[in-house]
């Protein structure tokens, strides 16, 4: 294995050319066949290993340009700030206003999360609450999952109220959500949650409204339940 400094010019010298790279590539860089080793000089610079792909694929902290959920995607490689996908999951249901079902926390994080979720139920690090034939995963604490039920609530019962306009600022953050999910897929629905976990109100039906004033076309919806029976 090369020296303490050849190993960060070196590591600096890959990601400047690869933002992501896999264990193999480490190792042949390192010239050794020690994980031990890889890591220990890893650490040295400060890295962050993928919360998807089972963790195959690092990159360094600086390198990342993390969104509002903390989240960074290359390629379709997955990086969180806060590190796991539990920890991430954590986060991001204690961060939000409304509480998340499995279906958007799915979206989020652009992977399956029953199993997690589950995990940390039964851990009791996130809470869970009946809500709409569904599940609503919400903070652990529960005066402050409590708040999170209630901020879903009402925004239920606001998406069958008359609309009134909708602000300038409003149409904007809509095209921009709208532009973020495309990957994933544009859905109205999903649109709305994530403004709405970001603490902008906009009803189902306001956007719909602009996706038609704007040409946008929408992805087929998938329902979050075909039967009264709750789903995890």
């Amino acid at each position: 294995m090369i020296d303490k400094a050849g190993s960060v010019k070196a590591l600096q010298r890959l990601f400047k050319r690869f933002s992501v790279v896999d264990i193999k590539t480490l190792s042949k860089t390192l010239k050794t066949t020690s994980r031990m080793s890889t890591f220990r000089r890893l650490s040295e610079i400060g890295y962050l290993s993928s919360y998807t792909n089972t963790g195959r694929y690092y990159t360094l902290s600086h390198i990342p340009e993390f969104d509002n959920y903390g989240l960074w995607f290359h390629e379709g490689i997955g990086f969180s700030r806060f590190g796991t996908l539990k920890k991430t999951i954590v986060a991001i249901v204690e961060e939000s206003a409304t509480g998340l079902t499995q279906l958007e926390l799915s979206h989020i994080l652009r992977v399956r999360v029953h199993n997690t979720l589950l995990n940390l139920v039964r851990a009791k690090r996130v809470g869970r609450e009946r809500f709409d034939k569904v599940y609503l995963y919400v903070d652990a604490d529960p005066e402050k999952a409590a708040a999170q039920v209630t901020k879903r609530t009402e925004r239920q019962s606001a998406q069958f109220t008359p609309d009134a306009s909708i602000p300038d600022t409003t149409v904007i953050e809509v095209l921009l959500e709208t532009i973020h999910t495309a990957k994933i897929r544009i859905d109205p629905v999903l649109i709305a949650n994530r403004l709405m976990i970001r603490g902008i109100c906009v009803t189902v039906k306001q956007v719909e409204q602009l996706f038609t004033q704007f040409g946008i076309s929408s992805g087929k919806k998938i329902a979050e339940s075909g039967s009264t029976r709750l789903k995890p």
